[in-house]
């Protein structure tokens, strides 16, 4: 990324919601929580962001906070998919190198996250990056809903190369765990080539999309962070959010 080819910043959102219908118009503060995602993705400054929307009540609340939304295809099978065709509405030229797949269900995301998760891209063998944070929880080592990264680091590092993502505790042996942040950055011909593969046997018995990446050899980093950033996935984690946001405002 550079200041005359900055990042393009991309935030997928549905309605179809299996736990949590209508997530992306959800109540926070008096605004929707895709608001919140988009304005937290303006300020960490890296180039400029599209919500990338299955529906238009969706775009219709993005574009009346006064920000850039695209209608995309809505029987997408994932959001890499739906990022990549709204990548070729908004830049149809391709001057946009880098391309960021920001979750629609993280309002109180810290932009210093996202700007972390650029920085792998400027080693020019690496063709996506991502994020992970330390596990500290013994219990979120065991839990399957928790991402576990397989990164390749030596003591004190920031960033190296993933070598395997999985549900199940791993590694093995003493050292850390990583937690897995499911936020990316894509060299534009990589996430082109990533959605035109076919799900993989891997990626289908883990339910792990990035699986396919590594499958098919894409060199994929992780950038450590200190915290794993709050999803929104259940009525809990809604209201949970609510009472954070509502602390920050007083």
């Amino acid at each position: 990324m550079t200041a005359s080819n900055p990042s393009l910043i991309i935030v997928p959102a549905r309605m179809a919601s299996t736990r949590l219908p209508g997530k992306p118009l959800a109540d926070i503060l008096g605004e929707p929580m895709i608001v919140h995602v988009w304005r937290r993705a303006v300020e960490a400054d890296v180039g400029p962001v599209v919500v990338a929307c299955a529906e238009a009540e969706i775009a219709d609340a993005v574009r009346a906070a006064g920000g850039h939304a695209v209608l995309t295809r809505p029987d997408h099978p994932s959001g890499s998919d739906r990022i990549e065709e709204a990548a070729r509405i908004f830049d149809p030229d391709g001057r946009h190198e880098t391309v960021i797949n920001l979750q629609g269900d993280l309002p109180t995301l810290d932009p210093a996250a996202i700007r972390a998760v650029v920085a792998p891209l400027d080693d020019p063998d690496v063709d996506i990056a991502t994020l992970v944070a330390e596990i500290v929880d013994p219990e979120e080592r065991d839990d399957p809903n928790a991402v576990k990264a397989v990164v390749s680091l030596a003591g004190g590092e920031r960033q190296g190369r993933a070598l395997w993502f999985t549900r199940l505790p791993a590694p093995g042996g003493e050292g850390p765990c990583w937690h897995h942040i499911g936020i990316y950055a894509y060299r534009r011909r990589a996430l082109e080539r990533f959605v035109a593969l076919a799900p993989t046997p891997l990626e289908k018995r883990e339910r792990l999309e990035q699986l396919r990446a590594l499958e098919h050899g894409f060199h994929i980093a992780a950038a450590v962070v200190d915290t794993v950033p709050l999803g929104v996935d259940t009525p809990a984690d809604l209201a949970r959010i609510r009472e954070i946001a509502a602390a920050r405002a007083t």
